[in-house]
């Protein structure tokens, strides 16, 4: 009896540091985004700095499809254990709730917010081959041949999307909408001349930007960024009330445990600021904001309200 007593006795007392042990195992992110656009790359910075950090491999999971919401359902029916997480976007959790009739997963009842990251604007690029140097001269182009321009987006209900919505509502032309299963694709056909421009986020079309194979005309954020200076916006060019930017959090499932949420809270804003990842994050036009998870709960919240908006004023519907 006394041998089964401190038996009992120890394991009680490990419990605590059982529970201190997280994580045990590999952790998974998903990416409700094909390999290559932003918010694989942001994922793929953090996750890295988390392998280093914890000594456990931290996984990025690409489930492209339906503006991330393929990916967002997935980590909203995981166990609530903390090694299945999501890098939740603005697509998958500010626009879809208000695009979809029958969306699988309640953005808000169904996910602990983890971690805000950040947010990355949208580039208005143009392939070189499309004779316009500015916004106007693309309008004028548009306007003079309506229906014969068209833009890539990540998927139906994007940001890209919605932005190219925007901006034919705002602009007074007709361009085309051709969807793609995230931004890795989109940029690559793009740069091939398959399509004649893109609204999309700044980490996977930056490099070509720099490098002359895409032409970047205009931001979609109210302020220019440090990492395009030169690149005015679209409301300084004449389109006023243009504001989309792409933001990254990331996300657990629902009841996962607030010891949990909070250690993950806490590496990833540690994370962000360490000088290489910080830098690397910036290079990729992300503008770094770590919120608490409840901080991130309100500011959810309130793009939700933001985007009903929009979608509304946009008339954008899906069938």
């Amino acid at each position: 009896m006394k041998r089964f007593t401190g038996l009992l006795v120890l394991a009680l007392s490990s419990m605590p540091l059982m529970a201190q042990q997280y994580p045990a195992k590999p952790i998974r992110i998903v990416v409700g985004f094909a390999p290559g656009g932003g918010t694989d790359i942001v994922s793929r910075i953090i996750g890295q700095k988390m392998t280093e950090s914890w000594g456990q491999p931290v996984l990025v999971d690409n489930r492209a499809g339906a503006t991330g919401t393929i990916g967002a359902d997935i980590v909203a029916k995981a166990a609530p254990d903390g090694y299945t997480l999501l890098m939740g976007h603005v697509n998958s959790h500010g626009i879809a709730p208000n695009l979809f009739k029958k969306l699988p997963y309640d953005a808000e009842r169904d996910f602990s917010m983890v971690a805000y990251v950040g947010y990355v604007p949208n580039v208005f690029v143009i392939h070189p081959s499309i004779p316009a140097q500015s916004v106007k001269e693309l309008i004028a182009l548009a306007k003079a041949k309506p229906g014969t321009l068209n833009y890539a987006s990540s998927g139906v209900g994007s940001t890209q999307h919605l932005a190219g919505e925007l901006f034919s509502l705002l602009a007074g032309v007709n361009i085309v909408h051709v969807p793609y299963k995230g931004s890795g694709p989109a940029v690559i056909d793009l740069i091939a001349g398959h399509v004649s421009m893109n609204f999309d986020t700044m980490p996977p079309v930056l490099p070509h930007v720099k490098s002359g194979r895409l032409r970047a005309l205009a931001l979609t954020t109210p302020k220019r960024s440090p990492q395009m200076p030169n690149v005015p916006t679209m409301i300084e060019v004449g389109l006023k009330g243009f504001d989309m930017t792409n933001w990254y959090g990331v996300m657990a499932p629902a009841k996962t445990s607030r010891d949990t949420v909070m250690k993950l809270n806490a590496e990833i804003n540690r994370i962000v600021m360490l000088p290489d990842a910080k830098s690397k994050l910036e290079e990729a036009g992300t503008q770094l904001d770590p919120m608490s998870p409840e901080q991130f709960a309100t500011f959810l919240h309130s793009e939700i309200a933001k985007y009903a908006k929009l979608v509304k004023a946009a008339n954008v519907t899906l069938d």
